[in-house]
Order: C-alpha cells, then structure tokens, then sequence
C-alpha cells in the first residue's frame, strides 16, 4: 500500500460515528420544512416529463444520498482505509465518479424544479431576477480559485486517503481570502440566484434546504474528521 501515500493519523474509536446522530435529527428536520415552504406553490405543473413534485424531491434526495455516501467512504477509509483495500488507487477514482454527478445533480436538481414551478415567487421580475443573477458572480469566482488554488482532488476529501493532500496548507487565495469555506459560502449562493431567476418558490424552499444541508454536512461529518486530520477543526487557522 505504500505506492497510495496512505494517510497516518490516529483515528479515535468512536469517530466512525461522531456526528451523526445530529446530522440525522437536523436533516430529519429540514427535510419537512423544505414542503412546508414548497407546499403551496405545488399545483400540478410539470417540465420533462416530471412533475413538480417529482423535481423537489430529487432536490432533497440527491443531496442526501451524496452526503450518505461521504460518510460511509470517508469514514471507511479513515477508520479502516477500506475503499483502497478493496480497490486500491482505483478507490480515489471510483468514489470521484460517484461523487461528482451528485454533485452536478444538486443545481440542475434545483433548475428543474424552478422551471417546472416557474413564477410562483411572489416577487417582481425586476427584484428577482437582478438579484439571482448577481449571486452567480460570487458562484463563478468561487469555482475559478477551487480550480487555480484548492484543486478538485482535494475537494473531493484527498486529505482522507493520501498523505500528500493532508500535509498541503490551508488555502488563502482568491475566494479563500474571504472565506476558509468559500465553496459552501458563496458557491452555493448559486442556488439561490436559480430559484431567483426563474422566480420559483418552491425552488427556493429546495435551495434553502440544500445550502442548509450543506453546512449540517460541515458541521457533523467534515469538522469532526477535520479534527482528526489536523488537530483542528478545518476552519481554524
């Protein structure tokens, strides 16, 4: 195993479950708030053949399913490095191809439901549809300092299976100048500015559950394991 720079680091006993019984209550939470806000803009509309309905709950399933599964193999792979005793480097690779269609899922998710329920928000055009794009700006900025300075790798949780991505130092360029989690920060502001643009409230209810999730993510899976892989949590300097 030498050949996958494998990460060394003391990984508490109880760390494969650190975290998760808040993540399940939060989530538990946010999932019925999501329709309740959603609720009354939900008539019957449709786009591509699925039906409004249909499109919110793919905006909460998938990003449940993808934060299930960074716990399972983030948490496998810290404990037990089970990923890359099974698969070997391929394990990297397997998890990136899992990883990242869900995470393309999430906004299309969100633009499906907004166009489906398009101009349910009660706010004028004017208002909107200005202000849903601005938050693009952030979004793209954003995405270009992940690309220049942080690395999709590295996003991907690299410094959970090779040592080389966890001796990197913390990132202070670009968007992660003002935010040491610029991604979730401003990135996901994007998903605001959908539910905006096509002035869609039940797209709104979706974009406020998946930013909310996002940081019930932070908090319960990648503080914790940012504690054990640095001492700290990962938004500390």
């Amino acid at each position: 195993m030498a050949d996958l720079d494998p990460i060394s680091v003391d990984v508490p006993r109880g760390h494969w479950s650190a975290g998760q019984f808040p993540h399940l209550v939060m989530m538990a939470c946010l999932v019925p708030g999501a329709w309740a806000v959603a609720g009354p803009a939900l008539d019957g509309d449709a786009w591509l053949g699925l039906s409004e309905r249909a499109w919110l709950w793919l905006a909460i399933l998938v990003p449940i399913v993808q934060q299930v599964g960074v716990v399972l193999v983030w948490r496998s792979q810290l404990q037990w490095q089970l990923p890359t005793r099974v698969l070997g480097r391929g394990a990297f690779v397997a998890w990136g191809a899992f990883f990242f269609p869900l995470l393309i899922a999430r906004p299309l998710s969100i633009l499906g439901l907004g166009v489906a329920d398009m101009g349910s928000l009660d706010v004028p055009a004017a208002v909107a549809v200005p202000i849903g794009a601005l938050l693009f700006v952030p979004a793209a900025w954003t995405m270009h300092s992940v690309v220049k300075h942080f690395g999709f790798a590295r996003a991907l949780g690299g410094d959970h299976f090779f040592e080389r991505y966890r001796a990197m130092p913390m990132v202070r360029e670009g968007a992660f100048a003002w935010s040491s989690n610029a991604m979730y920060t401003f990135v996901f502001g994007a998903f605001w500015g959908l539910a905006l643009v096509t002035q869609s409230r039940a797209a709104l209810a979706a974009a406020l559950f998946q930013h909310a999730a996002i940081w019930v993510h932070w908090y319960c899976t990648e503080q914790p394991d940012g504690v054990v892989l640095y001492g700290r949590a990962q938004d500390e300097g």
